[in-house]
């Protein structure tokens, strides 16, 4: 999720840069686009890939013009084998325990923030262009994986609606936001925190500007930009720390109002994408920026694996064997992302839709990703664990919110009801 997407922030910072110089700058591809913040629920499932999809209000993106779309030809294909692989998960027989075929339903274009996912398989699976899927053997487990992808390739349906229309994906990718707001009609149950950190950030321009916390923001006269719909936003403005008369629900993801403010406007984004796009690919800006990782105040688990809740008793022996191999797989890549972010820029060049990571990109999102914290161990030193005590401050905090809008939560939502740390191996730690 979640966030401005890549292609649109490179694409306008070029006809930016264009219109500015005499000299336009050459062409480049467009890197790929990351995902937004949760988004609403859109009206009706969705599974054909367009990246000019109406979006749910909480997404909202302007339609753009596609980048070229690969030939039928290469709408299946293997991804290239010379790269030089990190095995993929090991592990006992999952044969005749989970489904022969174990579908993981993710929230945006391929990226590295699925990397753990991907390197459960490994580089030398399978693309398939036409349905947005990679596959491939689930290591020595006897069983196939296939890694959806999400956002545009699915309508901009929330990933929990996904799950709910779709019998056949085990897991999905969401945040525990989507999780409260949902916990009543489509309850779901996370089993495995990726980031053990929120990667969201605000960032800025304005070399002047050393706002220390969301406080010093919402005590500023400063414009804070950000997506329309977002319940993380509502939740700062109720606690006081956001100035809602400052707050503009109208971004798109388009650099421009950032680019001629002249930075001096806080915009929403990811540790994980934005700065370094825009430091480095958005064209008119490729100047430094400064961000504040929200984790303190938006304490979020992003990117979460969970499973629809009906369907969590018969798939316990599943999960048992399931999440470890989840938990060695993220460390595996966080320790060798070379073979997995190979991948990542194949299959995004690839994509019909037009978008693409960058290697120089994937790199930067590792980087960042470990030197912030954002993967590391849960409170109680397990990779993967979540934290009984924030997540209920996240109930307390977001079940309001839902209920304002008219989508309140499960009557009496307790922690236990939207995670479980029971399939974790306790040994397992980054």
């Amino acid at each position: 999720m979640r966030r401005s997407p890549r292609w649109l922030l490179v694409t306008a910072g070029l006809l930016l840069a264009a219109c500015s110089s005499p000299t336009p700058a050459a062409p480049t591809a467009a890197p790929a686009a990351p995902k937004p913040t949760t988004a609403a629920p859109a009206s009706s499932p969705a599974p054909a890939a367009s990246a000019a999809a109406s979006p749910s209000a909480a997404v909202a993106k302007p339609a753009v013009s596609p980048a070229p779309s690969p030939s039928a030809a290469a709408s299946l294909v293997p991804s290239p084998s010379a790269v030089a692989a990190s095995a993929p998960a090991a592990g006992g027989s999952l044969k005749g325990v989970c489904p022969d075929t174990v579908v993981f339903q993710t929230n945006w274009w391929p990226e590295p923030d699925h990397g753990f996912l991907y390197q459960l398989i490994g580089p030398n699976g399978t693309i398939d262009t036409n349905k947005n899927v990679y596959s491939g053997p689930l290591g020595n487990t006897g069983v196939t994986a296939e890694i959806r992808a999400g956002g545009p390739a699915i309508g901009f349906q929330q990933v929990t609606a996904q799950m709910y229309s779709d019998d056949s994906i085990l897991l999905g990718m969401l945040g525990t936001d989507e999780s409260i707001g949902n916990s009543a009609s489509q309850p779901t149950t996370d089993v495995f925190a990726w980031y053990a950190k929120n990667p969201q950030i605000f960032f800025w321009g304005n070399p002047d500007w050393n706002f220390q916390s969301v406080a010093d923001i919402g005590k500023s006269d400063a414009t804070v930009l950000v997506f329309q719909g977002g319940s993380w936003t509502q939740v700062l403005i109720g606690k006081g720390l956001l100035n809602g008369n400052n707050v503009d629900t109208s971004y798109t993801g388009d650099p421009a109002r950032f680019v001629a403010a002249d930075g001096s406007i806080v915009s929403q984004g990811f540790i994980t994408s934005e700065p370094y796009i825009y430091e480095q690919e958005v064209q008119a800006w490729m100047k430094p920026v400064k961000f504040l990782l929200l984790d303190k105040d938006v304490p979020i688990y992003q990117d979460t694996m969970a499973i629809r809740t009906d369907k969590l008793q018969a798939n316990r022996a599943c999960l048992q064997k399931l999440v470890p191999l989840m938990q060695q797989a993220a460390i595996d890549y966080i320790h060798n992302p070379g073979p997995v972010n190979s991948l990542i820029v194949d299959y995004t060049s690839k994509i019909k839709g037009g978008t693409q990571i960058s290697a120089a990109g994937a790199a930067d999102a590792i980087q960042r990703m470990t030197s912030q914290g954002i993967v590391s161990n849960g409170s109680d030193g397990v990779y993967g664990s979540y934290d009984t005590g924030r997540v209920q401050s996240l109930i307390d905090d977001y079940g309001p919110v839902f209920a304002s809008r008219g989508k309140a939560p499960k009557s009496g939502l307790q922690p236990s009801d939207l995670f479980s740390n029971e399939f974790l191996d306790k040994n397992i730690k980054l």
